[in-house]
């Protein structure tokens, strides 16, 4: 499996499949489905989603395109919004999730970002859904190097499995202290965005060293950011991507060994931050 990735005691290939903005239109819907399902028929296993995204619309696409894979085969992640991470609200929302999702478990769930119920109760909702069996671990997203802090000092805050936040090749921020402390915790970072969005995805493709470095490889540029997001160990990356090839591209890009030569060649043309930075969020 290459760089494999370990997230809750599971084994998957570093790059999944990202979910934002899918589901919405009804016309896109078969593309879209076909797009998951080819990820996952190469090699993909995670599936990234959450109640946020389209209000549902997310889910349920993912709960079509899952239709007639084995359960087993699968991780699923989803998310929470942070007004409904109460002891009261939690176990609603995620019942509406598995329901759109058609499952009767999750892989992972995500506490979508910081919020105004107390992080206790919310870890204490959690912990109950995971000791009910309706979702295997949880974990957190868009959380700081203070946010993981906090979690780290309340009970059950130690379960924590994974951190999802902005991070790619032109957003860098999160290299000079929120990394470093998450390796020493053993939490794995899930990459969203990794190849950018809009202009600073265009930004990214159409700068001279990465598509050299691409031509190099004979690979597309977006495989070539993909493969430089995943290339640290500890990282998974979510893409989104509502075409198969691009999504076959995706997968594929697991396969890129960039040399030490072509990773300075990049650091050069986008600098690590050498101070704190806030979190950058989309």
């Amino acid at each position: 499996m290459g760089n494999a990735i370990k997230i809750a005691g599971r084994k998957l290939l570093p790059v999944g499949l990202g979910t934002w903005h899918m589901g919405d239109d009804p016309k896109e819907e078969q593309q879209e489905i076909k797009a998951l399902q080819a990820g996952l028929d190469h090699g993909a296993t995670v599936i990234d989603t959450a109640e946020m995204y389209g209000e549902g619309n997310s889910e349920r696409l993912v709960g079509k395109a899952i239709h007639s894979y084995r359960r087993d085969d699968l991780f699923l992640i989803s998310k929470v919004y942070p007004w409904n991470a109460s002891k009261k609200q939690l176990p609603k929302s995620l019942a509406a999730s598995l329901k759109r999702l058609g499952t009767d478990y999750l892989d992972l769930y995500l506490l979508h970002w910081t919020g105004n119920i107390a992080l206790e109760e919310t870890v204490a909702a959690l912990e109950n859904a995971r000791q009910s069996g309706k979702i295997r671990a949880w974990g957190v997203s868009n959380f700081d190097v203070s946010d993981l802090e906090e979690l780290y000092k309340i009970p059950g805050g130690e379960n924590c499995q994974a951190n999802e936040v902005l991070y790619n090749l032109g957003e860098r921020g999160t290299e000079f202290d929120l990394q470093p402390y998450m390796k020493k915790r053993e939490l794995p970072l899930i990459a969203y965005s990794p190849l950018n969005q809009g202009d600073r995805r265009q930004n990214l493709a159409n700068a001279p060293e990465v598509q050299q470095i691409a031509k190099n490889h004979e690979v597309s540029v977006y495989q070539l950011l993909l493969a430089w997001t995943v290339q640290k160990e500890g990282i998974l990356a979510i893409p989104q991507s509502s075409n198969a090839k691009h999504t076959l591209e995706n997968v594929k890009a697991t396969e890129i060994k960039l040399t030490k030569d072509e990773l300075m060649v990049l650091d050069k043309a986008f600098p690590a931050p050498t101070s704190k930075q806030s979190l950058s969020i989309i």
